[in-house]
């Protein structure tokens, strides 16, 4: 690799990772693939290829994913040796999926196809099907320009995407053609800006029909606690945490009834034993309101003991008959592959059940989808959720206290809003630490709370039945990029 290849490399990924949600540069993601392509197209093999992909990957992963060090102090009790160890393997799994991309657009690009097909479907495929623990599209990056977003209920984050990726083919383009390299792109650039002026006029129609739909839904009035408190006080002092919740909701509706409220993961850890129903008062107490709330529950199955991660809704009659347990777990914080060996080293770390149902929390007319903590990230798993459910309200409880004051809180809350544009649900986030917030169907905050304060939220919220192709259709724009993927590679190579 050539020293111009390689900086050509580290500048894409130095681009993408300001551009990305956390930082918010957003300009930078519409430019970021423009050297990433310069480098791959400067290669001289395949191996150099790959070489300039997993560069462009490593310095994204070393800047966007700098706030996975907050756990060593908190969550790996200080073993930086071990904090170190599992944050390279995540880079090197990350730069890899780059690396994979880049040796599919050299294919492609080898046979003659365009940057146009070249560089779109693979990065649209990649995204979609490379394993990946905290899922990462191009199109999260443009999610405070709330226009454009809302195309993310006909294709989801991927068809985003394809209108970031689009943005960097027409400068690339451009870069070629002020080098001579080829003639005026004209028709690239009227594409491609007929495609944001789509986005554009979509979002502008769109939300004018769902502000409609808003206005003659049923309204419930939302009351979140956030308590800020050390992630591991839940397991030294269970009673305190408890009690400190119930005193901020006495405080909360002190001042203004809600209708219901609503608790962050895990604040009750003594454990619910199912089945359901079972009494609710003990955790309640005095407050006279509806409580969905996170709580460890046990359960006896096929004479195994089982704890899960869940959500709980106590009705108004102060009885639970509705929860969820979490279905996806992260690995070495909630579930343990090697258990014994992982538990010496990870000590803060749980071993939960993973279950395999999304049923729905129903209260009056709100039938409630309570994803729990990462699960959110998840598209296609919040997809499913709100479609086996029949949901029209997503309610996540998180505790996000592990990672401080980095841009992890900041990132959950942003992808939260494409998961209200997807599924055109107000989506309602209760967090241990914050950010709590109170999202609309348009990805558009309307409350949310300071970073690691001791506070309460309050806010309206509405049953939304409005459907999207998204939700029906799923990840359409991936499979679209898969078949175009695969017949890119199936042409013979251009003689050269």
């Amino acid at each position: 690799m050539t020293a111009r290849t390689f900086a050509c490399a580290v500048l894409g990924g130095a681009l993408f990772c300001l551009g990305y949600a956390g930082y918010g540069l957003w300009p930078f993601a519409l430019v970021a693939w423009v050297p990433l392509w310069i480098a791959i197209d400067s290669a001289r093999s395949r191996r150099g290829a790959a070489l300039a992909g997993f560069v462009f990957g490593w310095t994204a992963h070393a800047g966007g994913f700098s706030w996975l060090w907050r756990l060593v102090d908190v969550f790996f009790a200080g073993q930086v040796a071990l904090g170190a160890t599992l944050w390279f393997s995540h880079s090197i799994w990350f730069a890899s999926g780059w690396a994979l991309y880049a040796l599919l657009y050299a294919g492609a690009r080898e046979r003659g196809w365009p940057v146009a097909l070249g560089g779109v479907a693979p990065l649209l495929a990649v995204e979609w099907l490379w394993p990946s623990l905290f899922p990462v599209h191009l199109g999260d990056a443009l999610v405070e320009r709330t226009a454009w977003i809302q195309i993310a209920d006909l294709g989801g984050p991927l068809l985003v995407s394809a209108l970031a990726i689009a943005a960097n083919v027409a400068a690339f383009e451009a870069w070629r053609w002020l080098r001579g390299a080829r003639s005026k792109p004209l028709a690239i650039w009227v594409a491609v800006a007929g495609a944001f002026v789509f986005a554009s006029a979509y979002g502008v129609v769109r939300a004018a029909a769902i502000e409609r739909a808003i206005a003659q839904a049923p309204a419930l009035r939302v009351g979140i606690v956030q308590a800020n408190l050390d992630p591991l006080d839940k397991r030294r002092d269970p009673e305190r945490v408890h009690a400190i919740h119930l005193a901020l909701s006495r405080a909360l509706l002190a001042e203004e009834s809600v209708d219901l409220l609503v608790w962050p993961e895990t604040v009750y850890t003594r454990g619910i034993r199912g089945p359901l129903p079972v009494a609710g008062r003990p955790i309640r107490s005095d407050l006279d309101v509806p409580l969905l709330f996170g709580a460890a529950s046990l359960r006896t199955e096929s004479g195994r003991s089982l704890t899960y991660n869940s959500a709980f809704l106590i009705g108004p009659d102060g009885s639970i008959r509705d929860g969820y347990d979490k279905n996806l777990l992260v690995p070495f914080a909630e579930r343990l592959p090697l258990a014994g060996w992982t538990e010496r080293w990870l000590p803060h770390a749980r071993d939960f059940g993973a279950a395999q149902t999304t049923p729905s929390l129903r209260l009056g007319a709100f039938r409630i989808a309570t994803p729990i903590c990462y699960e959110t990230v998840v598209p296609g798993f919040v997809r499913r959720m709100v479609r086996e459910g029949d949901a029209n309200l997503i309610v996540s409880l998180a505790n996000d206290g592990w990672f401080g004051d980095s841009q992890e809180p900041w990132l959950h809350l942003a992808l939260a809003r494409f998961r209200a544009v997807e599924q055109r649900r107000f989506v309602v986030r209760a967090t241990n630490s914050g950010v709590s917030a109170v999202i609309d169907p348009l990805g558009r905050v309307l409350q949310q709370t300071p970073l690691l304060e001791s506070t309460t939220l309050r806010a309206s919220v509405h049953a939304l039945d409005v459907d999207s192709p998204y939700r029906r259709f799923g990840d359409w724009p991936g499979w679209i990029a898969v078949a175009a993927v695969a017949s890119m590679l199936a042409a013979p190579r251009r003689a050269v």
